[in-house]
């Protein structure tokens, strides 16, 4: 199958890879049909590029068909439509238990320090294949796939798999009262998501952040105020100004850590994808 493959620094290629296989009884093989570019991928085509091999297929964000599914799995057959989620997990262990999907104590890169083990995103998280290809083995999908209507287009399901919980959570975390202020710093397609949902779930005021123009246009499409950093010496006392004074109650970050336009961060995230891979190990 062709698959986009990670060759190096810089250097991603779609080459032919081996079809996944059934491995255990829990696995599916899934169909491609669409598939996402997270920003965090250009983690790796950057800073976490020491802990990637050449050939390691990227991705994280699919959704497809089923086209086989192991003798564990009975919550999905042949033909489903389904979306696969970024994090791999068991669904039964203590965490999963408690909603702690991210920290599966089934699938945890313990070796490394790390939760639970991810599609697509280097030997720190597992070393799995991702799904920017033909087909994806899907561990733990007895639990792990979230089965989707088979009518309408891939793109009003496909961001459930990453980008869209994502945004979801960080303003369940933020916790705007109802009727209060939101502040969304950045609004490229997280922050975008953010502010649409904060009105969603009853933020009286979102205001977004940005200084891309394309962007600041589309948030104020839907109802977001904005405000062009660019344009501003004082982004915090603006922001104060705007909310009687005080500021917002609550506020995201979803700028991004390529986008932060430090000079020194650049530089730090620029000499860690240069760091040999014994070191990095």
């Amino acid at each position: 199958m062709k698959a986009l493959t990670w060759q190096g620094r810089r250097d991603v290629r779609v080459e032919d890879v081996p079809d996944p296989r059934i491995e255990e009884p829990t696995d599916a093989i899934v169909r491609i049909t669409s598939t996402a570019i997270c920003g965090s991928d250009l983690h790796l085509y950057e800073v976490l590029g020491p802990y990637l091999k050449p050939g390691d297929v990227l991705g994280h964000e699919p959704m497809g068909i089923v086209e086989e599914v192991g003798t564990g799995v009975t919550r999905l057959k042949p033909g489903d439509r389904v979306v696969v989620p970024f994090n791999i997990a068991c669904g039964s262990c203590w965490m999963c238990d408690r909603q702690l999907y991210a920290q599966c104590e089934t699938t945890q890169v313990t070796a490394e320090g790390k939760g639970a083990a991810l599609f697509g995103y280097t030997s720190l998280h597992g070393s799995v294949p991702g799904g920017q290809a033909e087909y994806l083995r899907v561990p733990h999908a007895q639990f792990g796939p979230i089965k989707v209507p088979q009518t309408g287009p891939d793109e009003r399901w496909l961001y459930l798999s990453d980008i869209l919980p994502t945004a979801w959570q960080a303003v369940k975390y933020a916790d705007t009262p109802p009727g209060g202020t939101l502040a969304v710093f950045g609004l490229g397609p997280v922050g975008q998501f953010c502010a649409r949902i904060g009105r969603h779930l009853g933020a009286g005021r979102v205001i977004g952040l940005d200084l891309v123009p394309e962007r600041l246009e589309m948030a104020r499409r839907h109802g977001v105020e904005t405000l062009d950093v660019s344009q501003l010496d004082d982004v915090p006392g603006a922001l104060i100004d705007l909310v009687d004074g005080r500021g917002p109650d609550a506020v995201i970050d979803a700028v991004g850590m390529e986008a932060h336009g430090s000079t020194s961060g650049k530089l730090a995230q620029t000499a860690a994808g240069l760091v040999p891979d014994r070191l990095a190990d």
